[in-house]
């Protein structure tokens, strides 16, 4: 009897399936539900209507739930992956290359960001006289990298206490990745000195992780819903009238995050050989997650599935670079935004900047990012930059209001870059798959679920320069 194949689902309804389309279609609905709400408006007694506070509630528990996972993901995935580089003779080189690639596309941003500032003149196009200076309620400074490498308990958890408007007095559980980061790399290498008596602890780890990531993947796959939510929430919150009177600074920075985005990562992808389709339509889902979370840490877990499933990175080295990529990669935040801003203040105060001032700029921006790694927000960012030329800080203030819009698109390329760097390393190190990199994309990174499990050998075999791609390991299966 001849056997008989399950039909090949109809282009309609692979088109549904997709997790890119269904991100797209949550934004459009998203904005709609908002402006329905903003068209409702408050209640009698000024609180927000219920489909406002629907959505608010939606999309902040969104990504509470995202942020819950990061702490464990991150720890299992550096200690597993630092007891893997163990056995490849080129770790220390891949570190090396990564920061140098973190480097070089931040000078390009911050280049480009200057540029901008300087043609556009932002600060000198300002309309109306809304705006307020305002002293920054939190200020970045040099100090702030060093301290933050010190961790202050295991898991680097800071509790933060506040009090409301109504005088109730609340605390906040937080959680600094750049100490987790430091805590689980001497776990790692502790655990690598030891060898053959800390196996049982890597393999515990090692399926942790395993567990720990079935588990994100389940939150990943709601991400339409909280997408709705978020969205909704951005609009009814801070609407499009705010963009009027910083229309020249908003148009700015997203000209300058479009660039970045669409003209110097293509640039990059196409000089080493790669396909820029493919490299889009395999980090589109994080973008598109980082574009409404506004939180890099948020979706990090997205962020490493597409570089390791979609662009073909070696788990064990992209479970190192897209964490760390996570508090020290922001070619949004740290670079084309502070460029833009501190240029947009000095202007505002008609403080005319020298030659070395610009340098100050660039220098800032390529290296501040770690130095505020430990607290981390485009504010203290920009406040670390204005402190540092000498600026008014009471200039942040000025921006605050479209603060949350341009976050949008700074966090949009932050992740995009921090799926870039990885890919362009494992390309120039010979360890990028490159049969995953060309592979049709299917379901995108959520293309059979259990392909999470890896021999030894394949692992070795993955971070081993000189062998063939299709030598290496098979491409991950679409449907």
């Amino acid at each position: 009897m001849p056997s008989t194949s399950a039909p090949a689902p109809s282009r309609a309804r692979r088109i549904l399936r997709s997790f890119g389309f269904q991100i797209t279609a949550a934004l459009v609905l998203g904005i709609v539900l908002g402006l329905l709400a903003l068209e409702i408006g408050p209640a009698a007694d000024g609180a927000d209507n219920p489909l406002a506070a629907t959505l608010a509630t939606i999309g902040s528990s969104y990504v509470a739930l995202l942020k819950t996972a990061v702490v464990p993901l991150i720890l299992t995935a550096i200690i597993a992956s630092i007891a893997r580089l163990g056995r490849v003779q080129n770790a220390a080189r891949l570190a090396g290359q990564t920061l140098l690639w973190f480097a070089i596309t931040a000078a390009i941003a911050v280049s480009i960001g200057i540029t901008l500032g300087v043609v556009l003149q932002p600060g000198a196009r300002v309309e109306g006289n809304g705006l307020e200076p305002a002293e920054p309620s939190r200020v970045g400074g040099w100090w702030d990298f060093l301290i933050g490498l010190v961790p202050q308990n295991f898991l680097g958890l800071t509790v933060s206490t506040g009090e409301s408007a109504e005088g109730v007095i609340s605390s906040t559980v937080g959680f600094n990745v750049l100490q987790v980061i430091v805590v689980a790399t001497v776990v790692g290498i502790a655990a690598l000195k030891l060898g053959r008596k800390a196996q049982p602890f890597i393999e515990f780890t090692e399926s942790a992780l395993k567990v720990i990531q079935k588990a994100l993947w389940w939150i990943i796959r709601i991400a339409p819903i909280g997408t709705v939510g978020l969205l909704g929430n951005a609009v009814v919150q801070y609407g499009w009238e705010k963009l009027g009177t910083l229309a020249w600074f908003v148009g700015a920075i997203y000209l300058g995050l479009a660039l970045v985005l669409f003209a110097v990562y293509p640039a990059l992808i196409k000089l080493h050989g790669l396909s820029v389709r493919q490299y889009f339509s395999g980090a589109w889902p994080a973008v598109q997650l980082g574009f409404v979370s506004r939180s890099s840490m948020g979706t990090l877990p997205l962020t490493q599935r597409v570089t390791e499933r979609s662009l073909g990175v070696p788990r064990e080295y992209a479970s190192f670079a897209v964490p760390f990529g996570s508090t020290t990669k922001m070619d949004g935040c740290a670079a084309i935004y502070p460029a833009i801003a501190a240029i947009f203040v000095a202007q505002f105060f008609g403080i005319e900047l020298s030659i070395i001032q610009y340098v100050l700029i660039a220098v800032v921006s390529i290296v501040g990012s770690a130095a505020t790694a430990g607290t981390t927000g485009a504010t203290v960012m920009l406040t670390l930059t204005l402190s540092t030329l000498g600026l008014p800080l009471e200039g942040v203030g000025l921006l605050l209001a479209v603060d949350p819009i341009v976050d949008m698109g700074r966090t949009a390329v932050n992740v995009a870059g921090q799926a870039l760097v990885p890919t362009i390393v494992a390309k120039r190190e010979g360890i990028l798959d490159q049969a995953i990199y060309d592979a049709p994309r299917g379901d995108g990174p959520f293309d059979d679920d259990s392909d999470d499990e890896a021999t030894p050998a394949d692992e070795d075999a993955s971070l081993s320069p000189g062998v063939e791609p299709d030598e290496r390991r098979e491409p991950v299966p679409t449907r």
